[in-house]
């Protein structure tokens, strides 16, 4: 087993830390982003397994032993991840929001997965190899650069598993800024362009047939909410709407409830609704985007994902 660490550039002592504690640290000369780091990663690596962590991740004991078990009971299997633990580090309601609606979302998760997650995901190198590794011309700074790779590993027949027993903790503190602007510009919008460019929608994790019905429902309220004005009866529309979300997801509302108490699961319904809002409209957007491109390409020159 070898450790290697991608030094991105960094402007703390990262390299000398990781040194000091036996790690091989491979620095890059300029800030590339996630995707090229790893990629970078992978071409020195040695072993037949390439297992991914985040920088702001910590592993539990046993994490290596238990993606070689998997790989060794599955030989068929090309890629495992796992999820964010339920017990977050850093405080605040958005920041637990977040990081345990990621735990919540891979929990309850197919088994079988048609996505990847590099925070703590490991997979094949030959396969890696194979099909080209992180797109880092696609995607020069965090985004789904590892939604993009399991898309391309399924297209080209490769099992991936959805590991619930194989978590971690993140260490990410998040504001409603920075939640906002990396869900919206790195992950909703590229998300949405990936699913009109390839016309692939999985099942599954935040594309499951409920939270796209969730979605709509949210739109049917936002849409509906004005003409109360003019039409009073409108608000039982409005109302219905809301009431069927809040259904929908009692499940997750429960388990934040289990968290963090009443005012909690408040306050996370909020953020949560405030999110099918802000996704919805960057669906929206790359539809529209995408409408306005298809009519000037040809068949051949329309974009194609690389492997």
């Amino acid at each position: 087993m070898e450790i290697l660490v991608v030094d991105d550039a960094s402007t703390d002592e990262t390299p000398s830390v990781a040194a000091e504690l036996g790690a091989c640290v491979l620095r890059l000369p300029e800030n590339s982003g996630p995707a090229a780091a790893r990629n970078h990663g992978a071409r020195q690596a040695r072993g037949d397994v390439l297992l991914f962590v985040d920088a702001d991740v910590v592993v539990e004991r046993g994490t290596v032993d238990r993606v070689l078990m998997t790989f060794a009971q599955h030989p068929e299997v090309a890629a495992v991840f796992g999820s964010y633990d339920a017990t977050p580090r850093a405080p605040g309601v958005v920041s637990r929001y977040r990081n345990l609606l990621h735990h919540f979302m891979h929990q309850s998760g197919h088994t079988e997965a048609s996505t990847f997650w590099a925070g703590c995901g490991a997979i094949r190198r030959a396969v890696f190899h194979d099909v080209g590794g992180f797109d880092e011309r696609r995607f020069p700074r965090s985004s789904i650069e590892d939604i993009e790779l399991g898309h391309r590993l399924r297209r080209s027949g490769h099992r991936i598993l959805l590991d619930k027993t194989l978590q971690a903790t993140h260490l990410k503190r998040w504001s409603l800024g920075s939640l906002l602007r990396t869900d919206v510009t790195r992950r909703a919008i590229p998300w949405s362009r990936l699913v009109l460019d390839t016309r692939a929608i999985p099942d599954t994790l935040n594309l499951a047939w409920k939270e796209r019905v969730c979605g709509a429902l949210v739109a049917v309220a936002g849409l509906s909410l004005p003409l109360i004005a003019l039409r009073l009866e409108v608000a039982a529309l409005t109302l219905a709407a809301l009431v069927a979300v809040l259904v929908m997801n009692r499940k997750l509302h429960h388990f934040f409830f289990r968290r963090g108490g009443l005012w909690f699961v408040v306050a996370c319904i909020a953020l949560h609704l405030l999110y099918y809002v802000y996704s919805g409209f960057s669906f929206l957007y790359a539809w529209l985007e995408h409408c306005v491109r298809l009519p000037r390409l040809s068949p051949a020159a329309r974009p194609k994902l690389p492997g």
